[in-house]
């Protein structure tokens, strides 16, 4: 169980000393049986007049912030220890009945799921369906967990990765088009393509890091986006088209949103002259303890405690 010290700094520059409104901040990592948090610490300068939490409507940590301080800088700076024990792949576990493709979920689940699984964008010419319909067998069934994690994989393999640190994304079907994006649009382009075929699925705003040093994962030094998808028997699976992977080794889940719009780290406004924005830099740093992940290999059966 490897042991992280994750740094998340978000620093606004002005060119004279602002007003700030309300700010509204999702940078604490969710508490599971697969991430444990051992303490948060979230300084923000200059300081608020009143810091309040709560749970948004998909249960994400979220820091409301409301200032009385004009001031040229805002940094907001977040500070995480937790324990991460990833599932394996093998872990996956599908219900008989939904191991192939097509399946329907069950009574019970479905309306719980519906909302996951409506369509976010517009798609009038049907591109993301027929670029989705690629992954299903044409000879009747199509294992499901093989089908979507070769789309997993088609689209690290075929797309190019580019970063672009303004906020927001791009539509799906320019990603589709252009065959570029960042992490965020690779993850809105396999959500809608998921939910074209049927599936429930949401989208991830957290952190990734290599879990040793010789996984290397695509994305780090900021925030990173995937996707979840409601596979009946193992609940929400993880899929990182960026790295073209399956599972949470290496992620580290934040906030978890229907769409991307509801999962933004940092957001708020400001009041000042026209012009006075200067600049908004993003520093995100994890340290992988090494003596834990050694003992993690030394000592396997101590986990089965």
């Amino acid at each position: 169980m490897p042991s992280l010290t994750l740094s998340h700094v978000t620093k606004y520059s002005y060119r004279q000393p602002v007003a700030f409104g309300e700010h509204r901040i999702m940078v604490r990592p969710r508490e599971s049986y697969d991430q444990h948090l051992i303490d948060a610490t979230l300084t923000i300068t200059p300081e608020p007049s009143d810091v309040r939490w709560l749970h948004d409507v998909f249960g994400n940590s979220v820091a409301i912030a409301t200032f009385a301080k004009r001031a040229k800088d805002l940094v907001i700076d977040s500070t995480v220890r937790l324990d991460h024990s990833p599932a394996e792949l093998q872990r996956v576990d599908i219900e008989r009945y939904a191991r192939q493709y097509p399946f329907t979920y069950s009574s019970e689940e479905m309306p719980d799921l519906l909302r996951s699984i409506e369509r976010q964008h517009h798609d009038p010419q049907r591109q993301i369906d027929s670029w989705a319909r690629r992954f299903v067998g044409t000879g009747g069934k199509t294992d499901t967990l093989a089908m979507l994690s070769e789309m997993t994989a088609a689209i690290k393999r075929e797309f190019t990765y580019v970063q672009r640190p303004e906020k927001g994304t791009q539509s799906p079907i320019e990603t589709l088009t252009t065959r570029k994006g960042t992490c965020r649009d690779y993850a809105m382009l396999m959500i809608e393509a998921v939910r074209a075929l049927g599936f429930a699925a949401r989208f991830v705003s957290g952190y990734v890091y290599n879990p040793t040093r010789r996984e290397h994962r695509t994305g780090g030094g900021n925030t990173h986006a995937w996707v979840r998808v409601y596979l009946p028997g193992s609940g929400w699976v993880e899929f990182d088209p960026t790295n073209g992977i399956v599972g949470n080794r290496g992620l580290v889940r934040v906030a978890i949103a229907r769409d991307i719009y509801q999962a933004v780290p940092v957001s708020g406004t400001w009041s000042g002259f026209p012009g006075s924005f200067l600049d908004m830099s993003v520093s995100v740093d994890i340290t992988v303890d090494e003596d834990a992940e050694v003992a993690r290999h030394q000592h396997p059966s101590s986990q089965s405690a």
